[in-house]
């Protein structure tokens, strides 16, 4: 039975779910298996501990924006609101497009026609859904909603039976996607000018007030949260990763901490002195990193045009921390970016050094401000170091010629083997390895084992219960390289079927990309099943 998607216009990739039997002998050479992980208390506790994270934020900065109006810092109180009201509508309007999208392809769905399903209770039912939505999203409260609903799907892929809990656990997946694109986002237009902004404030008036202190300490943990909840949402996501852990998340926290509050107080102290400087410092630094940005020639969206305008959003970033957007050697991109970036703090630094107003701040305080940014750069790099060196999900950062590493798993089999092909045991892909990442053997992670476990003697073959395939949903795409979502995650036409397709589907079934370098033309978005 063929169905046409409804998922938009045009023609797109070609999805279909096929039988075990049915799928010849092609070979797995791009494919992600259905997640296999089980949602556990302390994730939970994370989106908790993030959503708490968005409340302090936000409410703090309104507390701020309201004590200026009332001590009549008109100026103060009009850019503070502006930093908090324009990123928030910006994020809300494509939060709310995200959910008109999935919600009018599931009601499409359900009711088969749009016509019948306006209805009866349950178009008045659908019709609350959507006045609550609008709702929620005036009130800018969308995020608030889609960390509860994560929460929601991940205590049910918990609580429900073995296919009920596949399917909510796709759904969690889907959704804890959204909500780190859209914070991630949201942070890096509204927290950082506004961390900015509050420093500025205090170096001029060489005072800091608890309501500053407080906002601006709630927008920098806020930028170094959502850069390490980014990056491990997108490793959860993805199985050729393996999954980052929560110390490694912790420790990551802490060194954009450090690095992001060095860089935020450099700008800070420029612009107390040269207003105009910075603004054109900080328009050629973004310039610039966009364009090396594009020049790396990412992949993370499915058209040019979008791509464009992330790579813009990504230069964002750049001007305050470091951000990895493209597979290959990025620990050598990552130095070339921090040595811009500590030359760029000294600068900053000294020039506003020679020329701060010495009738307002003395010299031991300005002594001090210096060390503080060099201080906090040093101990964010130090952090960088202790991420890398021993909590990195693909292991320590250590080579044989380099000290060495003591076990390690052993290598995936090749792609041409017998065991890759689509007719073998399910099984999760292949995990990438540091030497399949940094394009070249001698790296990290590419050491050989030192300490193996053999057996003493082949055991005695027992006899084992018969194993069943399970279907694969083939996408007609070749698969985005990491660091990139894959593109069952960021094109929601592809998640709708998706979804449905497993849903309907007795067992678990696995995706699989299009083998890179495949000539294969498809005319029309179709799903086959």
């Amino acid at each position: 039975m063929a169905a046409k998607s409804d998922g938009g216009g045009g023609g797109g990739p070609a999805v279909r779910l096929e039988s075990p039997e049915g799928g010849g002998g092609g070979r797995r050479a791009g494919g992600a298996a259905p997640p296999a992980r089980r949602y556990r208390l302390r994730d939970g506790c994370w989106v908790l501990c993030a959503l708490l994270v968005c409340f302090a934020d936000g409410a703090s900065d309104l507390w701020l924006a309201a004590h200026y109006y009332v001590r009549g810092q008109r100026w103060w109180f009009g850019l503070t609101l502006l930093f908090v009201l324009l990123p928030s509508l910006v994020v809300q309007l494509l939060s709310f497009r995200w959910f008109v999208y999935d919600f009018a392809a599931s009601t499409k769905d359900s009711a088969g026609s749009t016509k019948d399903s306006a209805r009866g209770p349950r178009g008045c039912c659908r019709l609350c859904v959507w006045l609550l939505q609008g709702l929620i999203h005036l009130l800018q409260l969308g995020q608030v909603w889609r960390y509860l609903r994560t929460l929601y799907l991940g205590l049910q892929s918990r609580w429900q039976a073995e296919h009920r809990r596949r399917h909510f656990y796709w759904r969690m997946m889907f959704e804890s996607a959204d909500i780190s694109m859209l914070r991630l986002l949201e942070t890096f237009l509204k927290s950082a000018p506004q961390l900015v902004l509050q420093l500025s404030i205090m170096v001029q008036q060489n005072s800091v007030e608890p309501l500053q202190g407080l906002s601006a300490s709630a927008s920098l943990v806020s930028l170094a949260w959502m850069i390490a909840s980014y990056q491990k949402v997108l490793r959860d996501s993805r199985e050729d990763k393996m999954p980052m852990s929560y110390k490694g998340a912790v420790v990551q926290i802490l060194w954009h901490l450090f690095t992001i509050a060095a860089r935020a107080i450099a700008f800070a102290l420029f612009a107390s002195v040269f207003q105009l400087y910075f603004g054109i410092f900080i328009v050629t630094h973004w310039c610039i990193m966009t364009f090396w940005i594009i020049q790396g020639e990412t992949d993370f969206c499915m058209s040019k045009w979008e791509e464009i305008i992330y790579n813009m959003v990504v230069g964002i970033i750049y001007i305050f921390c470091w951000f990895n957007v493209k597979e290959g050697r990025s620990r050598y991109r990552m130095c070339i970016y921090y040595v811009i970036t500590l030359s760029e703090n000294a600068a900053l630094t000294v020039l506003w050094f020679l020329y701060y107003d010495r009738k307002t701040t003395s010299d031991f305080d300005a002594l001090i401000l210096v060390c503080v940014v060099s201080s906090s750069f040093a101990l964010g790099i130090f952090f960088m170091f202790i991420y890398y060196c021993l909590l990195h999900p693909n292991g320590p950062m250590f080579s044989p010629r380099a000290g060495g590493c003591i076990f390690r798993q052993r290598p995936a089999p090749a792609p041409g083997s017998p065991t890759d092909a689509v007719t073998s045991p399910p099984r999760s892909l292949p995990r990438t390895t540091g030497g399949e990442r940094d394009g070249a053997p001698g790296e990290r992670d590419s050491c050989v084992p030192v300490f193996q476990v053999r057996p003493c003697a082949p055991p005695a073959p027992a006899a084992r219960a018969p194993r069943t395939e399970r279907p694969v949903i083939r996408i007609d795409l070749p698969r985005k390289k990491y660091p990139a979502w894959d593109a069952h995650f960021i094109d929601r036409r592809l998640r709708k079927t998706i979804l449905a397709l497993e849903y309907a589907s007795p067992t678990t079934p696995r995706l699989q990309y299009r083998t890179p370098g495949a000539p294969q033309e498809v005319l029309e978005y179709e799903t086959t099943v």
